[in-house]
């Protein structure tokens, strides 16, 4: 019965795997009740492409044409597999440049989207969740900006180079909550992304100022984070959230959703068990999910399942992690 709302699939999305049917297959044969299908908003600018997607000589305007491609794709699968699986067709965003948030509002309002994903995927316009060389380049950026504001002040910066890695997280919840702030997304993704390549970060009491902040946003919107699997993937200790975000949160009431973050139709539920064991240890127990246009009403559309750890659905993933 349970829900997933990340997912992409390499039919639109060139660093994942299969096509969005058999994504949408695999989330049937898993015994999910609704899915999300989430894949990137287009880039208009040449160099916030991604490496593969220039080895495959794309350009901005192909990222749209793939984007519109996904949505008329997915508007199809909604409706072959009405009677089968709720399918919530949405987009997760970026915020990479001054422009990129009024170009996430256009593209909701042009296409009538079930929801929005909320993330934050580069800081300074820098990529910090594709490889260790660019998040060392984000993390000199955001040492760069520092100095440099500490300069335009008229005061001698005091910074290291091992000053990178916090400076880098304080910018990441900054943009994260001009995000917020701005989109009022649904679904907030992957919360502590920035941590992917530095897990051992002290979250220092600046960056928990930051963090109480943004929380403080998602709350009064009524926003719904996501508990996202993927970072077992990348060998972290928890999903996303970490247990100490996912504590303070639990603390002020934010609804949550799960997420597995799906690259394929290989990932769809993938270390669901773990994150079985990771909501029954901070205590979630209930989860949210915006409603999808088949169930939705002018009084209702979020969506809630109680008693989430004791629903026979998470038999189906007792021997995969």
């Amino acid at each position: 019965m349970p829900i997933s709302l990340h997912s992409h699939s390499g039919q639109y999305c060139k660093h994942a795997k299969g096509t969005l049917r058999e994504v949408v297959l695999a989330a049937i044969s898993a015994g999910f009740t609704a899915y999300g299908l989430s894949e990137h908003m287009p880039r208009t600018r040449t160099q916030d492409l991604y490496p593969e997607e220039l080895e495959l000589s794309m350009t901005p305007q192909d990222t749209n044409t793939q984007f519109q491609d996904f949505l008329k794709e997915a508007r199809l699968l909604q409706l072959e597999f009405k009677d089968r699986i709720h399918l919530i067709v949405g987009m997760e965003t970026e915020l990479i440049h001054a422009e990129t948030l009024a170009e996430a509002t256009q593209l909701v309002q042009q296409h009538n989207l079930d929801y929005l994903v909320g993330s934050v995927h580069h800081v300074n316009q820098v990529p910090i969740d594709f490889d260790l060389e660019m998040y060392n380049r984000a993390e000199s950026a955001a040492l760069e900006k520092k100095r440099a504001m500490e300069s335009e002040n008229g005061k001698e910066s005091s910074l290291l180079v091992n000053d990178a890695t916090e400076c880098l997280f304080q910018d990441y919840f900054d943009a994260q909550y001009e995000l917020l702030r701005n989109l009022k997304p649904q679904v907030v993704g992957h919360f502590d992304l920035i941590g992917m390549f530095r897990p051992d970060h002290e979250l220092s009491q600046v960056c928990w100022e930051k963090i109480r902040r943004n929380v403080a946003v998602i709350v009064e919107y009524d926003g719904i984070v996501e508990v996202n699997s993927r970072a077992w993937k990348k060998g972290l200790a928890f999903a996303y959230p970490r247990k100490s975000i996912m504590e303070y949160m639990i603390s002020q009431g934010v609804k949550f959703c799960l997420s597995d973050d799906s690259h394929g139709p290989n990932d769809v539920g993938m270390h669901y068990s773990r994150l079985l064991e990771y909501i029954k240890e901070v205590g979630v127990n209930t989860i949210y999910y915006p409603a999808p246009p088949s169930l939705k009403t002018e009084t209702s559309e979020i969506l809630r399942i109680d008693n989430v750890s004791g629903l026979p659905f998470w038999h189906q993933f007792s021997a995969k992690t």
